[in-house]
């Protein structure tokens, strides 16, 4: 008869999320999963496999999360012009008032892993264009409102703003002066009229 698990298996693998986020993954050793996750390595075993596949589900975990939060900032507001304002400038405050800054657990992941991991690069590539859909579903609703009269391809817009945050993002973790994310956020955010 099978031994019913003695701990809370999406707790666990949010506190191992937390690490690989933190740390990377190669930075990241079993003592660190077993003492944030309060789990010995035969349960991580049993409940995730080894460490890639620990990594694998927590990065899942992350990019379903991300995805709804992306989702829901872009739903707050009448105006799509608002809502993308308000969307890169929360990117930037949430990184200047993080001490350090964390940055995006899939970016860290595609910068880290992708390039040498087919199975990371098809992951992050799939929440790239996962994000690309809401941002040119997002276009698309202020297209058809009249509020975007200049929007010609909002399928090419929307990956560009894909690459915009992505930037901005890696760039976030140098904390580079204020002023320069500024001026580009205001330049990438013109593009949406």
């Amino acid at each position: 008869m099978a031994r019913s698990r003695e701990f809370d298996v999406e707790k666990a693998l949010d506190a191992a999320m937390h690490v690989f986020w933190k740390k990377g993954y190669e930075a990241t050793s079993l003592s660190d999963l077993t003492a944030e996750m309060g789990i010995q390595r035969p349960s991580i075993y049993s409940a995730f496999g080894d460490k890639k596949e620990l990594f694998e589900a927590a990065l899942r975990k992350y990019t379903r999360f991300h995805a709804s939060r992306v989702r829901a900032a872009l739903q707050k507001h009448p105006s799509v012009k608002d809502e993308f304002r308000s969307f890169f400038e929360s990117l930037t405050a949430e990184d200047y008032d993080q001490n350090p800054t964390r940055g995006c657990f899939c970016i860290n992941t595609m910068v880290e892993l992708a390039p040498h991991d087919e199975k990371f690069e098809v992951l992050t590539r799939e929440h790239q264009m996962y994000l690309s859909a809401i941002f040119q579903e997002t276009l698309e609703r202020g297209i058809q409102t009249g509020e975007l009269k200049t929007v010609k391809n909002a399928k090419a817009l929307a990956q560009t703003l894909v690459v915009s945050v992505i930037g901005l993002t890696v760039m976030m973790k140098s904390r580079p002066d204020r002023s320069f994310i500024n001026h580009a956020v205001e330049v990438t955010l013109s593009l949406i009229k």
